[in-house]
């Protein structure tokens, strides 16, 4: 080859490889770059704090309550800019997940009504909620001691007349998409696939256990097995008060604590079914 043509033929190969990693280098979509110009966070969340009944519409939160949980959870959720790109801001991703978890939309709607890369969706959502979770969990939702089952017991007898009575407990099959290569673990009699969420609720229907550990294939007395509850109860590591005597029936001598479920549970000495 000439040493004309050969350098002709060169400086094309080079000029085709600036243009390749010139077009690689425009990774921000220019949509995205307006989010604080148009995102929903900054044209509509912002104004709505100044209207109390809507912005706990939006959030599921008030503004104090909104305000109170980005204060327990600001510390683990926090992310720091870098020399290329600014992260999402501490108060908007609380609003991210938030507004997932109160309308049930999927990420694809939440990237376009926030201004916001997919995959920033996907990795804010879970993070935050986990965050929620691990802050909240033992101020609001600690597995019941004795004088805790106790305190319920009284409740259902009261409101419900049903004696040691200590919650109803059901399973709830949350329907998500099948994660990649996990054949029919998913899959449930519903024809779609899911995980079971196990809980117990007290009297006034406030959640006091809750679970999450099964494939949707499994059965309500299968993920009451594998759940941290299940194996308490099975153990006898629940704190469970001691059977005492039914009202105005000592005669029967004492009578064990239990919970009520459908009859996909099991029957055991604290698990029965309600009948009519």
């Amino acid at each position: 080859m000439r040493p004309t043509l050969r350098n002709l033929v060169l400086v094309a190969l080079l000029g085709r490889d600036q243009l390749r990693r010139k077009r690689r280098s425009v990774w921000v979509q220019k949509w995205l770059k307006s989010r604080k110009q148009a995102g929903e966070f900054h044209r509509l969340s912002q104004e709505l704090r100044l209207f109390g009944e809507e912005f706990r519409s939006y959030f599921r939160l008030d503004r104090s309550q909104f305000d109170h949980l980005l204060q327990m959870v600001g510390a683990r959720i926090a992310r720091m800019d870098t020399n290329y790109r600014e992260s999402i801001t501490l108060v908007e991703r609380p609003a991210i997940c938030l507004r997932f978890l109160a309308t049930g939309d999927s990420y694809r709607t939440i990237r376009f009504s926030f201004r916001v890369g997919q995959s920033t969706v996907a990795g804010i959502v879970p993070s935050v909620a986990q965050a929620i979770w691990d802050c909240l969990v033992g101020e609001y939702m600690p597995v019941p001691k004795e004088e805790d089952w106790r305190a319920i017991a009284a409740e259902f007898l009261e409101r419900w007349n049903f004696p040691n009575c200590l919650g109803s407990t059901d399973g709830k099959h949350v329907v998500i998409q099948a994660p990649p290569c996990s054949g029919s673990q998913f899959y449930n009699y519903n024809g779609t696939y899911s995980v079971v969420l196990l809980a117990v609720v007290d009297a006034i229907y406030c959640f006091r256990v809750v679970d999450v550990v099964a494939y949707g294939k499994g059965s309500d007395g299968g993920t009451l097995r594998d759940s941290a509850f299940g194996q308490e109860l099975q153990d006898g590591t629940l704190e469970i008060p001691s059977p005492v005597s039914l009202p105005g029936a000592n005669d029967l001598g004492p009578v064990p604590h239990v919970f009520v479920g459908d009859e996909a549970f099991p029957l055991r000495p604290n698990l029965m079914r309600p009948y009519a």
